[in-house]
């Protein structure tokens, strides 16, 4: 029998959950109902990385180990207070209205759907066309150790800090690490993809044979990292920071500082740990919209590493 469904207060909303004891993390047994208490544990820091972002949901009806629903249109039967943004989808002649996370109770009532991970654009609804993020994902090939990404990481924060500006480090929720820079919204995303893939071939020059930035996954070195512009492409979408990961573990894509990454283990942040960092050191992504970047040199990067016969970023359809 279904457990019989509960009531979650979130400010001055409810919530109900359904099925609140179905497993949904079997490593260790964690259900509906935790991964709902832990988004509110982490309410502030997950509402301030979606707020007015279109939000693709990855959810999960059975538990992660069962069927992966790659959700654009927001699931039927939400209450009125849960908002959307409409963004257009030309080469497909569609449109969909996303999710438009604005309070912690737009993601509890996700989690009610089912929802695990949270996967905003890089744009907010004020400008869908102009994003306001620009993503550093540093990807690591099979062979590559935790360690081979601190070492790039550190390499892209030399050079962050060398055009001044400011970087905020996550882990992936995997094997990877993520760096958020805020930046103005006066770029399209092809400028902000080619601004990327400067960042790219210059932690590549200093960085050597860490880092391979061949177009095609397979013919990488395996032992490399790759710094991956590609993220920063229209609608594509990275699992924002404090989203769970729909592996067995739960593990969450946490934020983290500097002088954490030399010693930083990805796997000891989870839906079980995350509540308790949080509730001793807050968002600390907090402050990330007090440093807002401008791409220009980055663009002229581009454009001198271009006139040098470097080839430009390839047709993201390629």
């Amino acid at each position: 029998m279904p457990s019989p469904a509960l009531e979650l207060e979130v400010g001055d909303r409810t919530v109900r959950i359904s099925n609140p004891d179905r497993v949904y993390f079997p490593a260790r047994g964690e259900t509906k109902l935790d991964l709902a208490r832990y988004y509110l544990a982490v309410g502030d820091g997950v509402v301030r990385a979606l707020r007015d972002r279109p939000c693709m949901l990855h959810r999960f009806p059975t538990g992660v180990t069962g069927e992966k629903v790659h959700q654009k249109r927001l699931p039927g039967g939400a209450p009125d207070w849960v908002q959307t943004v409409r963004v257009e989808f030309p080469r497909y002649k569609r449109h969909a209205h996303e999710l438009c996370v604005t309070h912690p109770a737009d993601v509890i009532w996700a989690v009610q759907m089912s929802t695990v991970e949270f996967h905003p654009w890089n744009s907010r609804r004020a400008d869908v066309e102009k994003p306001d993020e620009w993503r550093i994902d540093l990807d690591p090939m099979p062979q590559a150790t935790f360690d081979d990404v601190r070492r790039v990481a550190a390499v892209s924060r030399e050079v962050l800090d060398d055009l001044g500006a400011v970087g905020w480090p996550k882990t992936s929720g995997g094997k990877g690490l993520h760096i958020y820079v805020r930046i103005e919204p006066r770029w399209g995303f092809a400028d902000v993809r080619r601004a990327a893939h400067a960042f790219a071939r210059e932690v590549q020059r200093r960085a050597g044979e860490l880092v391979d930035l061949t177009w095609w996954r397979k013919d990488r070195d395996p032992a490399s990292v790759f710094v991956d512009y590609n993220q920063n492409t229209r609608d594509h979408t990275l699992r924002c920071a404090y989203s769970v990961r729909g592996v067995p573990e739960a593990p969450v894509s946490a934020p983290i500082t500097w002088s954490e990454l030399p010693d930083v283990n990805p796997a000891d942040f989870t839906i079980a740990t995350m509540p308790a960092r949080f509730a001793d050191l807050g968002d600390l992504h907090a402050a990330i919209d007090d440093t807002v970047f401008s791409l220009d040199e980055l663009l002229a990067w581009a454009d001198r590493d271009e006139k040098a016969g470097a080839e430009p970023p390839p047709d993201e359809d390629a």
